[in-house]
């Protein structure tokens, strides 16, 4: 069941992603990081199929940066936009990946910006998205109290609030989330949303030893 929504505000975007892992009725951990950081001003919220969620994210990160190392310069947001639905288009011919995209970042001459893009390479310019089955009460609560000139404590409180109605209306909602921003500054983790921690692994050394 999950879930990945962002918004932009006054002079940032902000992207919230659920971090559960979860293959048919197992949780193999509640706390996966689903936002990439592409580069200094970028981050990249991904949901769907677990093995195309990890290999497609990191090879846009890393082209990305191969594209910043060969030119001197880095993408702009809609250039990596555009070239992220470029590769889902290619390979929705050949080999899809069964990944949803929401793909935030910052430039110095046009601002935050929030890209939309699902898994048939639908590319949209939006201020607010969201994907999973918490996206119908996400969008519910954006379409309700979201605002352009947002700041940074509104929109994480408004987060909070899509956090907790998906939390108390989904039948199988994830306990954790981690809201990411990017702003001026750059690209950054700005908190954790946690009811449910991972247990610690033991080790040979910890297991208790038999005295039978």
């Amino acid at each position: 069941m999950e879930c990945v929504f962002g918004m932009v505000g006054n002079g940032f975007s902000l992207v919230v992603a659920d971090s559960s892992a979860v293959h048919s009725i197992l949780v193999h951990k509640s706390n996966e990081d689903k936002i990439m950081i592409l580069d200094s001003h970028k981050l990249m919220g991904a949901s769907g199929e677990a093995g195309d969620r990890a290999q497609f994210t990191e090879y846009v990160q890393k082209n990305v940066a191969l594209y910043q190392f060969r030119n001197g310069i880095p993408l702009t947001t809609a250039a990596a936009a555009n070239f992220t639905r470029g590769e889902l288009a290619t390979a929705l011919r050949k080999n899809p990946y069964m990944v949803n995209i929401i793909l935030a970042g910052y430039d110095k001459e046009t601002g935050p910006s929030l890209y939309y893009i699902d898994y048939i390479a639908t590319l949209h310019k939006v201020d607010k998205a969201a994907f999973g089955y918490g996206s119908y009460f996400s969008l519910a609560m954006m379409d309700r109290h979201y605002r352009k000139d947002m700041t940074v404590e509104e929109a994480v409180d408004l987060a909070d609030k899509c956090i907790l109605e998906i939390r108390s209306r989904l039948v199988v909602a994830p306990p954790n989330f981690v809201i990411k921003i990017v702003d001026k500054d750059g690209a950054r983790e700005y908190a954790w949303r946690e009811s449910v921690k991972d247990a610690p692994v033991s080790t040979v050394k910890d297991a208790p030893v038999s005295t039978s």
